[in-house]
């Protein structure tokens, strides 16, 4: 009899549907204390795995979808209450047009802005990297620069690449006009042959970075942060609690 009731009494703790918010935010983040910050006039916006653009990723991939941030970077511009955008990267690249979408909306924000690449800001990364008004890599980041590719079924070999070639030039003049690498030496690591496995570009990782003139400096939160609040100005940093 105690086997058949312990029985009963699992089977409709498991037909129970989890509703409690404790079990939705350790199912959601892993943890059951979620730390409160207190109101910021400082906006976070990550761009995470593969942005996503005209066409849907498999499931299985983890995606930033362009259409979701558009929107948001119009909030920001709107908010008076925020007066400055940090820009978390940690992604592999994606769809091109989508990721020069961003980089256009980030660098014509008239509030300051600031990015932080960690772990990769790959491929069409780098522009959305460099679009804000100060860039952060740390130590162990890695960048990608890559030619543009194009996987799938071409029609017309001479008209897809002239088309490829006018998009991969939009990109180098973006990030030329928005970092301080020079259009020769952007153009050099891009076709590079021998740093890529069976392909050409370049991995250029942490400092190197910077050398190039691609990112301003190596830092992480704490120098982001700083650098940020020193363009919102001393009044506001001070109000909102960061030491200069």
């Amino acid at each position: 009899m105690n086997n058949d009731t312990d029985q009963k009494k699992s089977q409709q703790q498991d037909n129970q549907p989890n509703s409690s918010p404790l079990v939705e935010k350790i199912q959601q983040l892993g943890q059951s204390n979620i730390p409160q910050a207190p109101d910021s006039n400082i906006h976070v916006l990550s761009i995470i795995g593969q942005v996503e653009g005209h066409l849907q990723l498999p499931p299985q991939n983890k995606t930033t979808k362009y259409e979701h941030l558009l929107p948001q970077l119009i909030a920001i511009e709107q908010n008076p209450k925020i007066e400055g955008l940090i820009i978390l990267l940690n992604t592999v690249g994606g769809d091109v047009e989508a990721g020069l979408a961003l980089a256009e909306m980030i660098g014509s924000i008239s509030k300051p802005t600031v990015s932080i690449v960690l772990g990769g800001g790959h491929s069409i990364g780098v522009p959305i990297a460099v679009a804000t008004n100060y860039s952060f890599i740390v130590p162990t980041a890695t960048m990608t620069i890559h030619p543009v590719r194009l996987t799938g079924l071409v029609i017309g070999v001479p008209q897809t690449f002239e088309y490829l070639d006018k998009m991969q030039d939009r990109v180098i003049q973006f990030v030329v006009q928005h970092s301080n690498i020079k259009e020769e030496k952007f153009k050099d690591l891009m076709f590079a042959k021998g740093n890529l496995t069976r392909d050409i570009g370049t991995n250029v990782v942490g400092k190197d970075a910077v050398e190039y003139g691609l990112i301003n400096e190596v830092g992480g939160v704490k120098e982001a942060m700083n650098k940020l609040n020193e363009f919102i100005g001393p009044a506001v940093s001070q109000e909102s609690g960061v030491v200069q």
